[in-house]
Order: C-alpha cells, then sequence, then structure tokens
C-alpha cells in the first residue's frame, strides 16, 4: 500500500540497520522479466545508496545524489516504463 503512494516499488529504497551493521538496498525484488531489455528502474537503487550515505555521516553527498535523482523524475525526460515513460 505505502508504494503505491510513491510511485510503486520501482521507486522504494530499504535499509535494514541492527547495532554493528546495517544493509541498504530496494524494496523490490528481481525482474528476470525485463532483464538485458533497458527497462529497470535504478531509482530504489540510488535512493537506498542516499539512505546508506546518510547512515555514514555522508550528508552533503546523500544531499546531492537525492536531488539529481528528484530533479531527473521532476523533469520527466528520460522516464522509466514503470514511471509512464516507453516502455
Amino acid at each position: 500500500l505505502c508504494a503505491g503512494l510513491v510511485g510503486g516499488l520501482g521507486v522504494t529504497p530499504s535499509g535494514n540497520i541492527g547495532e554493528d551493521a546495517a544493509v541498504f538496498e530496494s524494496v523490490h525484488g528481481t525482474a528476470p522479466d525485463i532483464a538485458g531489455q533497458d527497462k529497470a528502474n535504478p531509482t530504489a537503487l540510488l535512493l537506498s545508496a542516499v539512505m546508506m550515505l546518510r547512515y555514514m555521516n555522508l550528508t552533503s553527498y546523500a544531499t546531492k545524489v537525492e536531488r539529481a535523482v528528484f530533479d531527473a523524475i521532476a523533469d520527466g525526460t528520460a522516464k522509466t516504463g514503470d514511471l509512464g515513460g516507453q516502455q
């Protein structure tokens, strides 16, 4: 339900943070049906990297990557199929 509010699983980052370690990854699973077709949406992976950078206290880098991702989405010229672009 929540993924639908932000645009789907293709844009949803995640982080699993424990006491001694943290793992950051996109929420969605694999997509073998689109493998090798240049259709994958990298947004979730990029935003997971933003979460990781913030976790590592590299906030300025996180902000730059996040701003670039959001600017690219807002620009709308390079949309993946799941965001209404060419499939």
